[in-house]
């Protein structure tokens, strides 16, 4: 009898984990296109190619369902004439790239959404329309920003949400104040209790904090705890360009900042970027569970002469190409995890 009641509570056990609802999710930080960065990819034929310095995602992000970035510079694209800082302009090319590799949730809301007015934002949506990727942040109309997209993956139903603090002092245009979210309190509470009970899994990246400062701000810290009291699951923070903590309030998960994933500033800080991970079961009554959540460090290698750009892990990196760099990772895993094993360190 006791052979029997194990071997049917292995078939239980068994059914239930089969037909388990659940997704694995990865996100990375600022995708930042200076153009010592889409110079470096420029092709032959006028056109750009983004895969040879992106290739270390490839093994990575094709394991899991949610892929998730901050394409920090608009893609208005060629035709509209490429720019760098301060007035970004990026080429479509390179979100193609970062399609292939599996993205597909991405924020639009940042600081330089406006850099380059309204018609740059018209062909970078016009770009996304037809991609199989879910956008969010930016808008053609009030009715697309008050149509929450929801989308569905292994039986969980999830949306994301994106909001920026500003846009550089540009002015939003009166009336097509649906260009970009620009947070307020009231916009965040209302836009998230009116999806909340919508969907198993809300996400919402905040592109808030103090630039190059390893440590979140009060109004991270209290803007994070409104969006957990709210019910978000999970907060994704981007804009600052460096890393900083994760960590859990009640089941709410938050990575406060990704830092950059790619671009062209200087210094060790900004060339360290973040990818997060978690695990999402979907539980009873139409909740989510978040668990195992994890961190891993990618650093932006480039010559020089700001040629050869390549992301790498840290597992590939030697003293010639970063001097101290087991000490450095240390450091920044430190930051990271802040001494705690609620995030662990390898994705």
């Amino acid at each position: 009898m006791k052979h029997i009641a194990i071997g049917l509570l292995y078939i239980c056990l068994s059914f239930i984990y089969s037909n388990a609802k659940e997704l694995d999710l990865i996100m990375a930080g600022d995708a930042l296109l200076h153009a010592s960065v889409y110079n470096d990819a420029k092709q032959a034929n006028e056109t750009y190619d983004f895969s040879t310095m992106l290739s270390a995602l490839k093994p990575i992000v094709a394991k899991y369902d949610l892929a998730f970035y901050n394409q920090e510079t608009i893609l208005g694209g060629s035709a509209l004439g490429l720019s760098t800082y301060p007035a970004f302009n990026s080429p479509q090319e390179f979100g193609d790239n970062m399609l292939s590799l599996g993205f597909n949730l991405v924020s639009l809301a940042n600081n330089h959404t406006l850099d380059r007015g309204e018609a740059t934002i018209l062909a970078s949506l016009k770009y996304w329309a037809d991609k199989p990727a879910l956008t969010a942040g930016s808008y053609s109309s009030f009715k697309e920003r008050n149509t929450f997209k929801i989308l569905e993956k292994n039986g969980i139903k999830y949306t994301l949400l994106a909001y920026t603090y500003g846009t550089n002092g540009i002015p939003l245009p009166k009336g097509k104040e649906y260009l970009v979210n620009v947070y307020t309190k009231a916009m965040l509470e209302n836009d998230i209790k009116q999806v909340r009970d919508k969907v198993d899994l809300l996400i919402v990246s905040m592109h808030w904090g103090i630039e190059y400062d390893f440590t979140p701000s009060q109004e991270q810290y209290d803007l994070a705890k409104l969006l957990a009291d709210l019910g978000v699951d999970l907060i994704i923070g981007t804009h600052p360009h460096v890393v900083q903590k994760a960590e859990w309030i009640g089941d709410s998960l938050v990575y406060y900042s990704l830092g950059n994933l790619i671009s062209g500033q200087k210094d060790t800080n900004k060339r360290i970027g973040m990818l997060g991970s978690v695990h999402i079961t979907k539980i009873k009554n139409g909740k989510v569970k978040l668990s195992n959540p994890r961190a891993e460090l990618i650093y932006t290698y480039y010559d020089a002469r700001f040629k050869n750009f390549k992301l790498m892990w840290f597992n590939e990196i030697n003293e010639k190409i970063l001097s101290d760099y087991q000490n450095i990772y240390r450091q920044y895993t430190d930051i990271i995890t802040q001494g705690k094993d609620e995030i662990q360190i390898g994705l």
